[in-house]
């Protein structure tokens, strides 16, 4: 999984430009699917039969989209001028590789050089609008020959095991929930299984909410990462979540309460099975539960995530392990769930 998480993390994806990812993984998920369909929104919705024959009730989900930006004017001097597609910290910005548009041209952000910088500005985050993307364009017309108003840049980040098991990469959110998915649908399931690989997460989970209005399930389990704070100066309190602690099964989150009696049930199904855990220790984010819980007549929903540290960042890292734990507790999870 380890080497499919990799791949993934590598594909440009940035939401409504979810394109590459789909295509990637419509091709791993084809062989195994019973029926799979990409809808009007571009969620790509994978069947599978299992043993026990239950049609829509159990959904599974997972995000395609990443972080980036959108061009949104060419300076007279070649430069791109950009905005943020979903929830970036632009102090992460700064003299940083990106790929612009479907062709993943080179480029860097810039921003005036410090021996420039004022006394007062020294002070402060640069503003959204003092940033550009340098593609190396000699002037507006050689810039707009390449990129269009509205082309998406992705951040350019190599993909690295680290450390004691640790892997860094960009857009581990949510390609970590996608491998996890890829792997399930490789094995004989217990029960038929929904996958959802949704789109523009990033941006208000619009794509979920479209996915589980179509697939109507009765339970939904959403295969997510979430924000790891186990950084020196962080109040022990405000730490969250910490990478390599196991995966993280979330009883609230900003924009959702998980279902009680699923919450319970899988936390005991790691306990007895000496899969390590964790929970949050700080309300924080929100994902496509948020939208899933409440469709329709509503759905049960769950929340099981890995921990990442500097999410929405050029380089995110994850624990390996955790991720691997991850898988266990999803199949663990289908296996409770047909047994009900």
């Amino acid at each position: 999984m380890l080497e499919l998480l990799k791949e993934l993390c590598q594909l440009p994806g940035v939401s409504s430009f979810e394109e590459p990812v789909r295509a990637y993984i419509r091709a791993k998920a084809e062989p195994y699917a019973d029926r799979i369909h990409t809808d009007a929104l571009g969620n790509l919705l994978v069947f599978k039969k299992g043993a026990k024959p239950t049609g829509n009730r159990l959904l599974l989900a997972a995000h395609m989209d990443e972080v980036g930006l959108i061009v949104r004017s060419i300076t007279d001097e070649g430069y791109l001028k950009f905005s943020p597609v979903g929830g970036i910290d632009r102090r992460v910005l700064i003299g940083k590789r990106v790929k612009v548009g479907e062709k993943g041209l080179s480029g860097v952000i810039g921003l005036k050089a410090y021996h420039l910088v004022s006394d007062e500005e020294e002070k402060v985050v640069p503003k959204p609008e003092d940033f550009y993307i340098d593609i190396g364009a000699k002037d507006k017309e050689a810039a707009a020959a390449l990129v269009h108003l509205g082309d998406c840049a992705v951040f350019d980040s190599d993909v690295v095991e680290f450390g004691s098991g640790f892997l860094k990469a960009k857009a581990l959110d949510d390609r970590i929930g996608c491998a996890v998915m890829l792997e399930l649908l490789k094995e004989d399931l217990p029960m038929d299984v929904t996958f959802a690989f949704t789109v523009q997460e990033e941006v208000g989970t619009r794509g979920a909410f479209g996915a589980a209005f179509s697939v109507e399930p009765e339970v939904a389990l959403v295969l997510e990462t979430t924000t790891a704070a186990d950084l020196a100066g962080v109040p022990e309190h405000k730490k969250v979540c910490s990478p390599g602690k196991g995966p993280v099964i979330l009883y609230m989150d900003s924009g959702s309460v998980g279902d009680r009696g699923l919450f319970e049930g899988l936390r005991g199904m790691a306990q007895a099975n000496g899969i390590p855990w964790q929970t949050k220790h700080y309300l924080a984010g929100g994902n496509d539960a948020s939208a899933i819980q409440r469709t329709k007549n509503g759905v049960r929903t769950l929340v099981l995530s890995t921990a990442v540290r500097y999410l929405h960042a050029p380089s995110t890292v994850a624990a390996v392990k955790d991720i691997e734990d991850m898988l266990r507790l999803a199949r663990l999870f289908i296996a409770g769930q047909a047994e009900g």
